[in-house]
């Protein structure tokens, strides 16, 4: 037992320390990402901690299986490096014990993902699209950036305020549209605004005031000016509809009775991870098996090439079985062919080990070096 939790905990802290290290730099991408559209006006900058913290799940999911792969070949690698490895095959530990005691943190992070994976996670997604939704259906003063001349996707109208107050009054306005019926440009500016509620129609007015109103075709003279003390304007809003039906958002439930393709490969895919917790154990413990001569991180490229490879073809049939073009059994049928790598890596090690060992490394002369 002394040696299980010694093991354990070289592991879990390797995991750790990896795993950290890379959901900082997922995060703070994706972090930037919705910044940049913050900065747009796109997005209220108050939701950007909301919209990170529901996709945190998300981002676990995968990176935990993955921290998981690179704390055994770390942790694993140092005792090997250090000799501690030798010293406990030589007290009596087989690699049979040594994979049995590679389970216990390896069930433990499958446990973590697929509670991640079948519950939280979609829990996240569905919170984060109501959370664009609401963001999308905003009218278009909610999302007026101070200083910037903003124009919406689906209008030709283009907005510009010097300020905007907490209780939504706005400074000076200037507001450039086109009328639909005879193309007119029409250009309003004014000092300041306000927003006002219709309670009976439930409608949404902006109110200007000391402004004046432009309208007329660039080029010619027959300009009309319109000068008014205080104007109003129906604000219109998007559908206000949201949808919910991301297929990464459903519950694993409503999955479970689907017939889709892309509903059941998103099912198969969300089992498949606490699984792939499991495999990359297996084919981490005979790969993190180094030669105090090759040093720690001999054999942590080709280990990774290994992982990635797994990832990218269980990636691709998943999509494949979205698409209909290929069975859910395909899906497992990636998981029972890396298994049965791992097994012969761990079974007939040895030969492996000695075959690697053989192959030719290229040493690297610097050129003001001499040779000897």
């Amino acid at each position: 037992m002394i040696v299980f939790r010694y093991l354990a905990r070289e592991v879990l802290l390797s995991m750790l320390a990896v795993s950290s290290v890379l959901l900082i730099i997922i995060m703070s991408g994706r972090f930037v990402k919705y910044l940049s559209r913050a900065a747009m006006g796109e997005l209220d900058p108050g939701v950007l901690f909301s919209i990170m913290l529901y996709r945190l799940p998300g981002f676990l999911e995968l990176i935990l299986p993955l921290g998981l792969f690179l704390g055994f070949l770390l942790g694993y690698g140092r005792l090997y490096l250090e000799s501690e490895m030798t010293v406990l095959e030589a007290c009596g530990m087989s690699r049979r014990r040594l994979v049995a005691y590679s389970m216990g943190p390896a069930l433990l992070v499958a446990v973590i993902v697929g509670v991640l994976s079948s519950v939280i996670s979609p829990y996240g997604a569905s919170e984060t699209n109501k959370i664009f939704d609401q963001q999308e259906n905003r009218s278009e003063l909610e999302s007026l950036v101070p200083g910037r001349f903003q124009r919406q996707k689906d209008s030709a109208r283009v907005t510009y305020t010097d300020s905007v107050g907490k209780d939504g009054q706005l400074g000076m306005i200037f507001m450039a549209d086109r009328n639909k019926s005879n193309q007119r440009l029409q250009i309003t500016l004014a000092q300041s605004g306000n927003t006002m509620t219709d309670a009976d129609r439930g409608q949404r007015f902006l109110v200007l005031e000391e402004g004046y109103r432009y309208e007329g075709v660039p080029g010619l003279g027959d300009y009309i000016e319109l000068g008014f003390a205080r104007y109003g304007s129906e604000i219109e809003r998007k559908n206000s509809e949201i949808r919910y039906d991301n297929v990464e958002a459903l519950p694993t439930s409503v999955l479970w009775s689907s017939v889709e393709p892309e509903q059941r490969a998103q099912l198969n895919w969300r089992l498949s991870l606490p699984v792939l917790a499991i495999v990359v154990t297996l084919l981490a413990v005979p790969l993190s098996r180094v030669n105090p001569r090759q040093g720690r991180f001999a054999r942590l490229v080709p280990s990774i090439l290994i992982y990635l490879a797994y990832i990218s073809i269980l990636s691709s049939v998943t999509s494949q079985v979205s698409e209909g073009e290929s069975s859910p059994i395909a899906i497992w049928m990636v998981h029972l062919g890396f298994t049965a790598l791992a097994v012969n890596m761990i079974l007939f090690g040895g030969f492996w080990s000695r075959l690697y060992n053989q192959i030719p490394m290229p040493k690297l002369r610097l050129p003001w070096k001499k040779a000897a």
